[in-house]
């Protein structure tokens, strides 16, 4: 009678340990060791698009990834470095990679299931060789299913000194226009899509020995086109997070250093700052 019950004993003991090894081995395969926060067989419950302050780091110490381990969700990191919001002026009746990738023409192929044209772009500048791996993973994304799209698109707006607003309000070779367009693209096809702009931190340009504030492209410094940010997400009843105005200190021109690499990119402990502020956004701001 002992020993059956001992060995009833085992018998239970062995079968749990062979269900928890069971569903932590089902837990590495769905999710992957190397995902790192970029969304995988279409599944994402969030979604991040924008340029290299979120695509340049996509390993476990990109912001992506660091809110994958916050929140315990998939997080898609559809980010590609270089990109711009809008499509450029000196491009206007053609096409061009950064018109191709831009976060209005990703847009109009998410919504439509295309992405043809980023399929058959051939893409020769550097540091851009995850394009290919993320448009096909970015295809697979039911985005009726997404809960959140993060939108991170400015910098290199403002780098090729883009006209932020046009004649026409949904002009896409304008800042604003493009922004406005790419709104009411996804509020039309994805009415229950929470949408929330980034702004992007405050900027040092080390070459030029300037910060943002007063590296003048196009007429216009950094600051403008987060103003413009800040007028579009009100007119189209759109959520933003300021990263741009108190979160990096820039009261002295080797504060660049303190959370970023090279003045633009944020080192470890900015891209932790960032996912920091979003998460305590979120807290604070839960889904409706």
């Amino acid at each position: 009678m002992k020993k059956s019950r001992k060995q009833l004993i085992y018998g239970v003991l062995a079968a749990g340990i062979f269900i928890l090894l069971l569903v932590l081995w089902g837990s590495v395969w769905r999710k992957g060791p190397e995902q790192n926060g970029s969304g995988q067989e279409g599944n994402a419950d969030i979604v991040v698009l924008g340029d290299s302050i979120y695509g340049l780091y996509r390993d476990e110490t990109g912001v992506c990834a660091k809110l994958e381990q916050y929140f315990g969700k998939e997080i898609f990191n559809g980010a590609l470095g270089g990109t711009c919001m809008g499509r450029l002026e000196e491009n206007r009746g053609s096409s061009s990679v950064k018109d191709v990738f831009s976060m209005v023409g990703l847009s109009k192929a998410i919504i439509s299931g295309d992405f043809r044209l980023q399929e058959n772009t051939e893409i020769r500048e550097n540091g851009t060789e995850y394009f290919p791996e993320t448009i096909a993973a970015l295809k697979e994304i039911d985005f009726s299913k997404v809960e959140i799209l993060f939108i991170s698109h400015c910098v290199n707006d403002y780098h090729s000194g883009e006209v932020i607003y046009g004649e026409e309000a949904e002009d896409e070779h304008t800042y604003a226009g493009a922004l406005r367009s790419t709104l009411v693209m996804l509020k039309k096809a994805y009415p229950k899509l929470r949408i929330i702009l980034l702004t992007p931190p405050f900027t040092w340009y080390t070459e030029q020995g300037l910060t943002c504030e007063e590296y003048v492209r196009g007429g216009k410094v950094l600051a403008d086109y987060v103003d413009a940010q800040y007028v579009i997400a009100e007119e189209m009843n759109v959520e933003l997070i300021d990263l741009y105005h108190d979160l990096f200190p820039h009261e002295t021109w080797d504060d660049w250093q303190r959370y970023s690499v090279d003045g633009l990119h944020p080192n470890e402990a900015g891209r932790e700052l960032i996912a920091q502020t979003i998460v305590a956004y979120l807290t604070e701001h839960p889904a409706p």
